[in-house]
Parts: structure tokens; C-alpha cells; sequence
């Protein structure tokens, strides 16, 4: 191995290395801006209403905070598939995630247009102080500024690192007639970004690249904008491959992003051969482009495309019903319906991840309150089938207790703040205390089919206690799922007042009954039954105070 292959191994490694440094520091810096937006992206997904203009500045601000477009994307196809956003309000929301992704590289410019605070030069002091907040503040806040301020410096070091490897090459014939070739063949061009955008999966990275290669060697800015063109194609290929698996609906919210993006790109490509060819050849062959020009570009090309598309979106989701055909399954179980809405690409954003997982365990609850009422109605009126119903649905409650404690595992390993990190704690608790009151309902269909099978019969007074306890503790625990949806103090203390009635209620209920044993006015058999009864329900109560407590303790 001769010296000269030896440099070329070594400016290979310095480039891979400074790219991998690059790529870490977005990714720290993205892990800081989510843990710093918190609860924040909570009123952003709430912004999302059928008003398009709205998802566009939703998409933009989601895609800055976690400084990738294609991990956008990827969400709002999870979002499709879990039904939580519909392809209108998608549709917006994929516009406004290429908008967002324009920022990456105006930080990236920021080594030109900052002329006294080069950001190259001051990363080692941000790492220093970024590495200062992470270790030694003591307040969370801080602790997640310092983690945006060390990406911050890891990426700007990362882009010297590559920025000197490629140096070397500064002069070199061979790589200014690539350039120069890429911009006289507009296809070549586009093909190239879009090859290498679908490569490393991030089009944040590819522009960054083309910076970093700016600065060192010749790139006309024709060769520049057809591999920005071509960049804005390759990364679609994130949304595509995540869209297998999913249902018909988030193909099509794949296939959306696909056809804007190509749309776009036809079009400015059009466009930009006419100009370079006719208008101003000069300008786009021998004058070279250099970090602002790309970020003007960059930027412009976006906001234009979605300029120029927003009025036909309507047709972009007729075209994505064209090309992906059919209706989604409607017959599903639970078990199924749980698994499409604890979506894994949903993970990409933990703060949204976690309002999916309350919206399901909000779920959860309604069926174990619907199960518990209706194996109240099986004793009353000595339904069998209505008993048989309920051993269905404790099944179902079963499973989603599995699939939505799995789903918070994912999402504590995830990167969230300290207050996310309490709600998902919270949350672990809240499925538990829920599959317990599914239990007691499965308990009071027990004693119903007992009841029946033996046919037993409660006495009119029996039967009326037993529908006021029954409906009190019903409405508790109907009350505590409230106060989690909505994070209601005031549900809160009413879960406690009808807690304290149903204790109340219970301790009375069984003195009467006693008495009613004691006066021979029932018999044993039907009075254990009562008692079992009454002690259920003052139980599925308890678990009730538990899961209002968990929110109280949230907002106190």
C-alpha cells in the first residue's frame, strides 16, 4: 500500500467521522429541543384541526424542534394509521415538514452570515458549557439547554472535521467536473441527491454535505439545485418504507409526501433548465455557489412548493386514493384496533407518543366502565348473555393492558423530560388500577351467573341498594378516566367526595343486610352473593381514587 492510498483511507475516515459527529450533534441538539417543548407539543397536536393553513405551521415547528422532515413524516404516517389525523389535516402537515427542514441549514450557513461569532470557532467553548449545565445544574430545564448547546458545538465540529478532510480536493480537476457535470445533466443531478438523501435517510444531512463541499471546492449553482431538487425526492424514502405494514390510509399519507415532493421537484426542475439554458447560462455553469446561496434555495424552493401546491391538496389526496385502492378492514378486535394506534412510528416524536398512550388508556377505562355497568345489568336482570359479554370484553381489557404497558416501556426508553417521565410512570399505575376494576366487573359476572344458575332472588330493597351502590361506584371510576382525559382538579376531588359516599354506602349496606339475615328475610346463599356484591363495587371505587390521584399529583 503505497503513501498516497494510505491519505486517501485517513481523508476517508476524517470525513466519515466528521459526519458522524455531525449527524450525532443534530440528533443531541433534537433530543434537547424535544425534552425543552415538552407539554408544548401537546398544544401543538390539538392545533390540528381540518384547517390546512394551521397543519402547515404545525408541521414546520414540529420538524425545527426535532430537525428531520423524514422523522416528521414518518409520525403523521403513525398518526394516519393510529386514525388519529385524517389525510386532509396530513396533507398539511407533510407541506409544512419541508418548510421546517430549511432550518438545518441555515445553522449550518450560520459559519458565513455570522461573520464575528463564527459558530465553528465557538463550538468548543458550547460543548464546554453545554457539558457544565449537563453535569452540574441541578434545575431539569438547564440540564436540557446544555444538551441543545452540545449539539450544537458536536455538529459545527463534526462540519469542520468534514470540511477539512475534503480540503485536500480543493483544486482537484476531477471533482469540479463532476460538479460542472451534474449541473450541465439535470437528471444525473437530481438522481445523485436523491440517491444519497435515500442513503443516510435524512435530506437535513445531504444539504449539509453539499454546505460543507461548497466551501471547499467549486459547485456551480446549477449542479447545487438539481441535487437540492433531487435531495427533496430521496428523502420521501423514509415515509415509504415506514408505510409498510400500514394500513391503506397511511400509504396513502406516504404516497402524499411522495407525490408533493416529486410534483415540486418537476416542476422547479422545468424551470431551472430553462433559466440555466436560455436566460443565464453563465450564472448557473461558472459561478459558484456557496452556503447562504444553498440555504436561499433550499428555502425558497419549499416555501414556494408549498405555495404553489396548497390549493390542489384536495387533488393530492384524490391522486393517493387513486394510486393506493380499497378500504381499510372495520371488522377488528380491540386487540388489533389497539395495535394500529400504539403505532412504533408514533416513537419518533416521544411527546406526541405520549398523548397516544393516554387517548388509549383513556380507552381502556371507558371499556372496563362499560363492562362493570353491564355486569351490574346481568344480575339485575339475569341476563346470561350480558355475562357472557362481559368474560369477552375482560379478554380485550386484558390484551390492551399488555399492548399499552408494552407501548409505555417503549416510550420510557424514549427520550422525554422529567414531567413526561412522571405521566408515564403514572400511567403504568392507571392500567393497573383499570385492569383491576375490569377484574371486579368479571368478578360481579361470576356472581350473576351464579345467581341465575341457581336461581336466586334479591328483595326489592336489595335490588334498589344494590343498583345506588352500583351506580356510584360506576360514576367514581367514570369520573377518575375524566379527570385523566382532561386533566381536571375538580374531577379530581368529586372522585374523592363519591369515594368517601360509596365507603360510606357500603359500610351501610351490609349493616341492613345482616339484619335482613337475621330477620330470615333472605337467605344465606343470596346474602353472601349481596355482600360479595357490595364489596366489589366498593373496591372498583378504590382503584378509581387511585387513578385520580395520579392525575392530582401531576398538576399539584
Amino acid at each position: 500500500m503505497n503513501w498516497l492510498t494510505k491519505e486517501y483511507i485517513f481523508i476517508f475516515f476524517a470525513f466519515i467521522g466528521g459526519f458522524g459527529m455531525f449527524l450525532y450533534g443534530m440528533h443531541i441538539m433534537a433530543e434537547g429541543l424535544q425534552k425543552s417543548a415538552g407539554n408544548k407539543m401537546k398544544s401543538l397536536l390539538g392545533a390540528l384541526t381540518n384547517n390546512r393553513f394551521l397543519a402547515v405551521t404545525v408541521g414546520a415547528l414540529v420538524t425545527a424542534i426535532i430537525q428531520s422532515s423524514s422523522a416528521c413524516t414518518v409520525m403523521v404516517v403513525g398518526f394516519v394509521n393510529a386514525g388519529l389525523f385524517n389525510l386532509s389535516q396530513a396533507v398539511g402537515v407533510i407541506m409544512g415538514a419541508n418548510i421546517g427542514t430549511t432550518i438545518t441549514s441555515w445553522i449550518v450557513s450560520s459559519q458565513e452570515w455570522l461573520v464575528f461569532l463564527k459558530p465553528s470557532k465557538l463550538a468548543p467553548l458550547a460543548i464546554g458549557i453545554g457539558a457544565l449545565l449537563l453535569f452540574f445544574a441541578k434545575n431539569q430545564r438547564k440540564k436540557q439547554i446544555g444538551e441543545i448547546i452540545i449539539g450544537f458545538g458536536l455538529l459545527f465540529i463534526g462540519l469542520e472535521y468534514m470540511k477539512d478532510a475534503i480540503e485536500p480536493f480543493q483544486d482537484s480537476p476531477a471533482f469540479t467536473e463532476a460538479f460542472r457535470m451534474f449541473g450541465r445533466n439535470p437528471v444525473l443531478g437530481i438522481l445523485t441527491g436523491a440517491v444519497v438523501t435515500a442513503i443516510i435517510q435524512s435530506s437535513s444531512a445531504s444539504v449539509g454535505i453539499l454546505q460543507t463541499v461548497a466551501t471547499v471546492t467549486f459547485v456551480p449553482w446549477s449542479a447545487a439545485v438539481y441535487i437540492i431538487l433531487g435531495q427533496n425526492i430521496g428523502t420521501c424514502v423514509t415515509a415509504m418504507l415506514s408505510s409498510i405494514g400500514a394500513n391503506k390510509t397511511a400509504k396513502r399519507a406516504a404516497y402524499i409526501h411522495l407525490l408533493f415532493n416529486v410534483l415540486g421537484t418537476v416542476i422547479f426542475a422545468i424551470l431551472c433548465v430553462v433559466y440555466f439554458t436560455f436566460i443565464n447560462s453563465n450564472f448557473g455553469n461558472n459561478v459558484a455557489v456557496n452556503m447562504v446561496g444553498i440555504s436561499i434555495f433550499h428555502t425558497v424552493f419549499n416555501i414556494s412548493n408549498t405555495v404553489l401546491l396548497f390549493p390542489f391538496a384536495d387533488k393530492l389526496v384524490s391522486l393517493s386514493k387513486r394510486i393506493v385502492r380499497g378500504k381499510d378492514d372495520e371488522d377488528q378486535t380491540e386487540e388489533q384496533v389497539a395495535l394500529r394506534h400504539l403505532d412504533d412510528r408514533i416513537l419518533e416524536t416521544p411527546s406526541f407518543a405520549v398523548e397516544n398512550a393516554i387517548k388509549e388508556v383513556i380507552h381502556m377505562g371507558d371499556l372496563a366502565v362499560e363492562n362493570a355497568k353491564r355486569a351490574t345489568t346481568a344480575i339485575i336482570e339475569k341476563d346470561m348473555e350480558k355475562v357472557k359479554k362481559v368474560y369477552e370484553e375482560e379478554k380485550n381489557i386484558n390484551s390492551l393492558e399488555r399492548l399499552i404497558t408494552e407501548y409505555l416501556i417503549k416510550i420510557s426508553n424514549s427520550v422525554i423530560n422529567e414531567r413526561q417521565n412522571e405521566i408515564v410512570t403514572n400511567l403504568f399505575h392507571t392500567v393497573n388500577d383499570i385492569e383491576r376494576v375490569g377484574d371486579h366487573a368479571e368478578n360481579i359476572a361470576e356472581l350473576a351467573e351464579y345467581f341465575i344458575e341457581n336461581n336466586l332472588t334479591f328483595s326489592d330493597s336489595a335490588n334498589q341498594e344494590l343498583l345506588d351502590i352500583s351506580n356510584r361506584a360506576t360514576e367514581t371510576i367514570e369520573l377518575a378516566i375524566k379527570s385523566r382525559e382532561n386533566d381536571d382538579v375538580d374531577l379530581v376531588r368529586k372522585v374523592e367526595q363519591n369515594e368517601d359516599l360509596v365507603d360510606e354506602l357500603e359500610d351501610e349496606l351490609r349493616e341492613k343486610h345482616i339484619r335482613r339475615l337475621a330477620q330470615n328475610i333472605c337467605d344465606s346463599t343470596t346474602g353472601v352473593v349481596f355482600l360479595d356484591l357490595i364489596s366489589n363495587y366498593e373496591r372498583i371505587s378504590d382503584h378509581a381514587l387511585n387513578i385520580a390521584y395520579y392525575v392530582r399529583d401531576e398538576l399539584l
